[in-house]
């Protein structure tokens, strides 16, 4: 018998939002928590996992960044769309604090506070699209268009390609 997958908050969420969704589990590592890990364990292309980042900026403060899996946010393009000069990313220690989800299960929705997001122009190339449950090892499977719907995300080009190490 398949082991029962606890609801999130976030699930419980789009449940009230009556928006369609998936939770799909995932083999967690804690030291690798990269986005490429999970898409590998999903069998997923890199493209359709997306990560939850939150940023600072020095005019409007905290906002949010939803960017696909294998690619870093543009920081410069990050700040511009969400009116600010510049913006950096939080340090670790403040995630939890600030949104009420730890590193490997941050997610837009139902954050503590409700911040500016901002998602990938990319993202609505998809009919789905995975983005972190809130908890690690538990993806969404959702349609892009009712999660920029459902956080009010702006969808702007906020990615650059990551530098391999």
């Amino acid at each position: 018998m398949a082991k029962k997958i606890e609801k999130t908050n976030a699930a419980r969420l789009l449940d009230r939002a009556k928006i369609a969704y998936e939770l799909v589990p995932y083999e967690v590592d804690e030291n690798n928590l990269a986005a490429t890990h999970v898409a590998e364990q999903l069998g997923e292309p890199i493209e359709r996992v997306y990560k939850t980042l939150v940023l600072r900026g020095d005019r409007t403060g905290h906002f949010v960044c939803i960017v696909q899996g294998d690619r870093e946010v543009d920081l410069k393009a990050a700040a511009k769309v969400s009116g600010n000069k510049s913006a950096e990313m939080i340090p670790m220690k403040e995630l939890l604090p600030t949104t009420g989800y730890i590193r490997g299960g941050c997610t837009a929705i139902g954050m503590k506070k409700r911040f500016p997001t901002f998602i990938d122009t990319t993202a609505t190339a998809f009919d789905y699209i995975y983005v972190s449950a809130g908890v690690r090892g538990l993806q969404l499977k959702l349609n892009p268009t009712d999660l920029i719907a459902f956080v009010g995300a702006q969808v702007a080009d906020i990615e650059s390609v990551a530098e391999l190490e």
